[in-house]
């Protein structure tokens, strides 16, 4: 049977919405599967979360990526952290991998793979391993995005849960990229093959703008940035989110 493309995406798009959980770090971003080949850019992001006994914690990166193939984006980023009550220092090294899989609008569901390899700081959490696949459509002016992510720890002194996280985004699309408005969330449902009770799950949301300044005929500053609010007592109160890239 076959589903014309309309009802495909607004299917799509309605599943974003029906998925419940959560778990992500203050500075956290949604991760999109189109690649834009031969742009390079530096890539920073920041992000401060409250949470519920009162006290802040904030992450930060700076990174730079490029585009090696039309289908693969790489980026090799640093990672800085401030816990609760203590100075900030150098948390970890990570390395970034985009795959594109579809050509872009070809379908009705854009996709793509993520790969991220994390070393920490702490050489007793081993490496982080972060991968799942990446979805995206349009439907009418709207552009949703939804990933299902994998984390894993290998190599380390003790055993980590595989755990499942995912990103929603959705994000209305404007006449221009100057200013556009849209949603972001992101959970964690706990072990991947054992959910946690969904009080026990945790999830943040909230609205998100997004803009480009153009700075020269190649050059450009992209940015997003979301106040999320956690929706239960096993995620921060509160969380805000900016990343900008310097593309070029």
């Amino acid at each position: 049977m076959l589903v014309n493309k309309s009802a495909f995406q607004a299917g799509a798009l309605l599943c974003l919405f029906l998925m419940t959980a959560a778990h992500a770090g203050p500075d956290e971003y949604v991760r999109t599967p189109t690649i834009e080949y031969g742009e390079q850019e530096i890539d920073t992001k920041v992000g401060v979360q409250r949470n519920r006994d009162g006290r802040s914690e904030a992450a930060y990166s700076i990174g730079y990526g490029f585009t090696p193939t039309p289908w693969w984006f790489t980026e090799l980023y640093a990672k800085y952290a401030k816990p609760a009550g203590e100075s900030t220092s150098f948390d970890a090294w990570e390395w970034e991998n985009r795959f594109q899989l579809t050509e872009t609008g070809k379908y009705p569901v854009d996709v793509g793979f993520l790969l991220e390899v994390e070393r920490p700081q702490n050489h007793a959490e081993g490496y982080e391993l972060t991968y799942g696949p990446m979805f995206q459509t349009l439907w009418n002016n709207y552009q949703a995005n939804f990933n299902v992510l994998f984390q894993r720890h290998v190599h380390a002194s003790e055993v980590f849960d595989t755990e499942l996280h995912y990103q929603v985004q959705v994000k209305r699309l404007g006449n221009t990229e100057k200013l556009e408005w849209g949603v972001q969330a992101f959970g964690n449902v706990g072990q991947w093959d054992n959910w946690r009770s969904s009080s026990e799950q945790e999830f943040k949301i909230g609205p998100a703008l997004f803009g480009k300044i153009k700075t020269g005929t190649k050059q450009a500053i992209r940015w997003n940035t979301a106040i999320l609010a956690g929706t239960n007592h096993a995620t921060p109160n509160t969380t805000l989110r900016l990343q900008m890239e310097y593309e070029f």
